[in-house]
């Protein structure tokens, strides 16, 4: 054989034995899970590249953003693992590989990490003026045609972006991955055989053939399509999803991709449970626990009461707007209960989930509030037939038809419909004045704290931080709507008017949730309470959009007439402190000791100085200005462990009535820190590490802030960068606490929001 065909055969050879070698499951994947992952997940990925698995690699990237409030027609949905499963179906459409190298050319994602990699940032020093970083920066995503004029143009455009990059070691293996060709091999999902049998009994009961099991299947689908389920009793267990699939139990799944999980699935099907084979990331992992006795109370509270029902409800429009009337024939208590049993999982579904990121969807929630629920013995939805049978048509929801023009038609028909609900529900609880029996307490999910950052939230059992001006007592009617507003019938690829009718009937929720907490105080404390949070423009909207509240019927509380608000929930606490699952003597100190009892002696020295922080105004404390509205504080003891603190910067507003015009709304002055154990925010704004001998002088020094400048100072001294040369470590090290803490509600952190301070 010629010497030039030995070379070129041996050249192939060491070719292919060095594509062996690099596995992307174990050599590729977890560089981009901790490199990458951060920024690249889920619907705000930059360009939708998501590279939390190979799937998401091998789909590339698009010029069209998903989050995108102003455009007049609803675009095609691009769910990864759903819309389309190869990469000729992702380049239909209009996916771009980053994968691929162009005749000479490297490939995309090569040239964006030899880009990162010539312009290194400076050690823990501020970003270059100019270079944005907001989660509002305009992204090029450009096309490997389009690469070289984007390096001319933006000489800090590379990967990762605005951050510190990759290691040596790290840099080497991608690179080398990429010139072989990205070659993948695809993950493999074993599943134990205890988790299979637990498979096997969920889908079993999900696809019994009787007509009533398969209405309640239909329900709990709704219900749990959103969530990363996962089995109680299963150790290193997978988490799954709940899908419809045209194939049965035992077969390959074949998904079904419809918009929204209550749109006709047009063929027959099968509820299955599909592992979840993605990275988890935090922003998007919403738990619920399945076991055998959540089984046996589903079949208790669902099947074993003797109703009953003619024919299955169709899935047309009137169908999607009103689930009260299309589960009218299931047992309204049990739907209830269903989701009273783990209200934080469904209250996040619609704080934490798709629809609460931008601003516009978070502008009709106050930054922070307590959240409780009516008890179902006293929901008269539950209990009063002929009220519910009034009530019924009045609860539909607005959403379906996104025709631009028809925008304020939609909302002042559904605004109709809500005000004579709240009117028919303010005579009929005339003659049912509140008790505190009427609050539910059946276990820690009864009290929920709600945290909102600017353009997302979250949500954390337990009351949490000082006394909230806000509260909302949901009931049935309340909850379900919220869940399908927000949830099942919002759909993130629609238009301006989609969306719109969507942010305008949440406020109208959540005006319901305020009027329905204020029948628990005296009656003539109500509207000056009521006027006090829908100050300016406010007032006009109270008038014009809303119903009057009940000043005449007496609650049954016995509460002070000074401060009726905050005597109700000193209250609440003392009453409920044995289902509160997350006291707090930080922010409501009421003694001379401001910190958790029984931790570590240099841990409540610390939480002493940083309750000084908590419940102050901006006003009194200017450093509070100075803070982003999610600050992580990382506080490192003296035999090596730390605890994590969240600051997060409560800011006041006039009222919260509308969508638009919030700089016109708020009141700086009046902002508030809460200072909490724990990471209670999926997006990181900035991190401060420090020992924990040093918390009096950093606590002293916030408290003499009064510029800028004196702010600079301490993120000099104590402040983790974006460009700080181990900005990974404690970045991920966040993940880590929570792996130690709360391991199944452990996933990356996004830091999109990581400010440039």
């Amino acid at each position: 054989m010629p010497l030039r065909l030995w070379l070129l055969v041996l050249m192939l050879a060491c070719a292919a034995v060095q594509a062996e070698s690099l596995s992307f499951q174990r050599d590729i994947q977890p560089i981009f899970t901790a490199k990458c992952v951060a920024c690249h997940a889920c619907y705000d990925s930059p360009c939708q590249l998501n590279l939390g698995s190979d799937a998401g690699a091998l789909r590339g990237a698009s010029k069209q953003p998903v989050y995108d409030g102003t455009r007049t027609r609803a675009q095609q949905p691009t769910r990864l693992f759903l819309d389309a499963h190869d990469e000729a179906a992702w380049r239909r459409k209009g996916f771009a590989s980053v994968l691929d190298g162009q005749g000479s050319q490297a490939a995309l994602m090569a040239r964006m990490l030899e880009l990162g990699r010539s312009q290194p940032l400076a050690p823990n020093a501020r970003l270059p003026d100019g270079l944005d970083v907001s989660i509002r920066r305009d992204n090029s995503c450009p096309l490997p045609e389009e690469f070289d004029a984007y390096a001319r143009r933006a000489v800090h455009g590379g990967m990762p972006f605005a951050v510190a990059g990759l290691d040596d070691a790290e840099y080497a293996t991608l690179q080398h991955w990429l010139a072989l060709g990205a070659p993948i091999d695809h993950a493999d999902i074993r599943i134990a055989p205890a988790e299979q049998r637990q498979i096997e009994a969920w889908e079993g009961l999900l696809n019994q053939p009787g007509i009533r099991e398969r209405l309640v299947a239909r329900w709990l689908y709704e219900h749990l399509f959103l969530a990363h389920l996962h089995f109680q009793s299963a150790q290193g267990g997978h988490f799954y999803q709940l899908v419809r699939s045209r194939t049965p139990s035992g077969q390959p799944l074949d998904v079904i991709a419809t918009r929204r999980p209550n749109d006709d699935p047009g063929t027959a099907f099968f509820y299955r449970l599909r592992p979840v084979s993605d990275v988890i990331v935090h922003k998007t992992h919403i738990t619920f626990a399945l076991s055998a006795a959540k089984l046996a109370r589903v079949r208790q509270l669902f099947l074993d009461d003797d109703w009953n029902l003619e024919q299955l409800p169709g899935y047309g429009a009137g169908h999607r707007a009103n689930p009260f009337l299309t589960f009218e024939a299931i047992p309204a208590r049990a739907r209830y209960q269903f989701m009273l049993d783990d209200a934080e999982y469904f209250v996040r579904t619609f704080i934490r989930g798709p629809v609460c990121r931008g601003q516009i969807a978070t502008d009709v929630i106050r930054d922070n509030f307590w959240v409780l629920f009516q008890d179902p013995q006293h929901d008269l939805y539950l209990s009063d037939p002929v009220f519910r049978g009034q009530a019924t048509p009045l609860l539909a929801m607005p959403g379906q038809f996104d025709e631009l023009g028809d925008l304020l038609t939609f909302w002042n028909v559904y605004r109709g419909k809500r005000n004579r609900y709240e009117e028919l529900r303010r005579a009929a609880y005339a003659e049912q004045p509140a008790q505190w029996a009427h609050i539910w307490s059946g276990n820690d999910n009864a009290l929920l704290s709600i945290f909102r950052q600017y353009d997302s939230a979250s949500v954390r059992k337990g009351l949490i931080g000082e006394i909230p001006q806000t509260l909302w007592w949901m009931d049935y009617p309340l909850l379900e709507r919220t869940y399908y507003q927000l949830v099942v019938n919002f759909d993130v690829f629609g238009n301006v008017s989609h969306q719109g009718q969507t942010r305008l009937y949440f406020d109208l929720i959540r005006n319901g949730a305020e009027l329905n907490f204020l029948r628990l105080l005296p009656a003539a404390s109500r509207q000056a309470i009521l006027d006090s949070w829908y100050q300016k423009g406010g007032q006009l909207k109270l008038k014009l959009a809303y119903t009057a509240i009940d000043t005449r019927t007496a609650t049954g509380l016995a509460l002070a007439d000074a401060r009726p608000r905050e005597d109700f929930a000193r209250q609440l606490l003392a009453r409920h402190a044995a289902i509160n699952a997350r006291p707090d003597p930080i922010n409501r100190c009421d003694g001379a000791h401001c910190h958790r009892p029984g931790q570590a002696p240099a841990l409540q020295q610390a939480e002493q100085f940083l309750s000084r922080l908590a419940g102050r105004s901006a006003a009194g404390m200017p450093m509070i200005a100075q803070l982003p509205e999610a600050t992580l504080l990382r506080v490192e003891l003296p035999d090596g462990r730390r605890e994590i603190y969240s600051l997060l910067r409560n800011r006041a507003h006039s009222n919260v009535a509308f969508m638009f015009g919030e700089e016109l709304r708020y009141q700086p002055r009046l902002d508030t820190l809460t200072v909490y154990p724990g990471v209670l925010t999926s997006y990181p704004n900035f991190i401060f590490s420090l020992a924990a001998a040093e918390v009096p002088s950093f606590v002293q020094a916030l408290e003499q802030v009064r510029s800028a400048g004196q702010f600079e100072r301490i993120v000099e001294r104590w402040g983790i960068r974006r460009s700080h040369p181990r900005f990974w470590f404690y970045f991920h090290d966040l993940r880590r606490y929570l792996e130690e803490t709360e391991p199944l509600e452990a996933g990356v952190l996004d830091m999109n929001r990581y400010e440039n301070l």
